[in-house]
C-alpha cells in the first residue's frame, strides 16, 4: 500500500536519514521508534505525501509520489488517516463539526450525518458531541483526532505519538481502538517513545517494530 525504496531525506543541507526501505502491507501493524530528532515525524510525512524524498522512491498505493500532481496526492491522502502529535481543531466549531470536517470539505455531508453518531460512540465521545475543543481533556482530544482520521474510512492509519500527552489508562483506550482498526483490515503505523505501549500491543496483535537511529531504519531487536 505504501512503499519506500532506498529513500533519503535531507534538511538544511544535512542528511536526516538514507537507505530507508519500508513496506506497509494491507492489514499490517507497525511501530516506529527512535530518539528525538532522528526523523520519525519526517518519515511519517513521506508516508502520507506531505513531503517528498530527497532521493529514492516513495510509492503511494502503487503510484510514484514524485510523479503525482497535487490533486493525485490529495486523492491518495483520502485513503490515509493521520493522527498528528499536536492535534489541531477549529475552536469555534463543536466537536461533531470538527470530526466531520474531512467529509464536509469533500462534499460528503450526507455521509457525515449517517456515520457520525456511531463514530462518536466508538471513541466514547457521545456526551461531548456539542462541546468545543477548548472544553475537552487531552484524552478526549486524542480520541477526537482518531475519529477525524478514520471518518473517511481510510485504508491506512498513521499516528504520530498519539499517546504522548495522556495517562496510561487513556493510552490503553487509544491502543484498543487502533487494534480494533487493524483487526478490521486497516494498516496501522504508530510513531512512539512508549515501550510499554509497544509491549501491550504485541500481546494483542502481530506487530513489527522499527527503529530509526543514526540515519538508518532497522527492525528492532527482541528486547522489546
Amino acid at each position: 500500500m505504501i512503499d519506500l525504496d532506498n529513500v533519503a531525506y535531507s534538511y538544511g543541507g544535512a542528511e536526516l536519514f538514507s537507505q530507508v526501505r519500508l513496506s506497509l502491507a494491507a492489514g499490517s501493524f507497525h511501530f516506529l521508534t527512535g530518539p528525538s530528532g532522528a526523523g520519525k515525524t519526517t518519515l511519517l510525512k513521506l508516508c502520507y505525501g506531505e513531503l517528498q524524498a530527497t532521493s529514492g522512491q516513495v510509492r503511494l498505493f502503487g503510484e510514484d509520489a514524485a510523479m503525482m500532481d497535487r490533486d493525485a496526492v490529495a486523492m491518495s491522502r483520502r485513503r490515509i488517516g493521520v493522527v498528528h502529535q499536536d492535534c489541531q481543531f477549529l475552536d469555534h466549531l463543536p466537536l461533531t463539526e470538527n470530526i466531520a470536517l474531512p467529509l464536509t470539505v469533500s462534499g460528503r455531508e450526507a455521509d457525515a450525518e449517517a456515520n457520525l453518531g456511531d463514530l462518536l460512540g466508538w471513541v466514547g465521545l457521545r456526551n461531548q458531541a456539542a462541546q468545543f475543543p477548548p472544553q475537552l481533556s487531552g484524552g478526549e482530544r486524542q480520541r477526537a483526532a482518531l475519529a477525524r482520521a478514520v471518518i473517511m474510512s481510510p485504508h491506512v492509519i498513521i499516528a504520530d505519538e498519539p499517546t504522548g500527552n495522556v495517562d496510561w489508562e487513556m493510552s490503553q483506550r487509544l491502543l484498543t481502538l487502533l487494534v480494533e482498526l487493524n483487526r478490521m483490515g486497516k494498516t496501522v503505523l504508530i510513531a512512539t517513545h512508549d515501550m510499554n505501549l509497544i509491549r501491550a500491543a504485541k500481546s494483542q496483535v502481530t506487530t513489527r517494530v522499527l527503529r530509526l537511529k543514526d540515519r538508518r531504519l532497522m527492525q528492532a531487536g527482541g528486547e522489546l
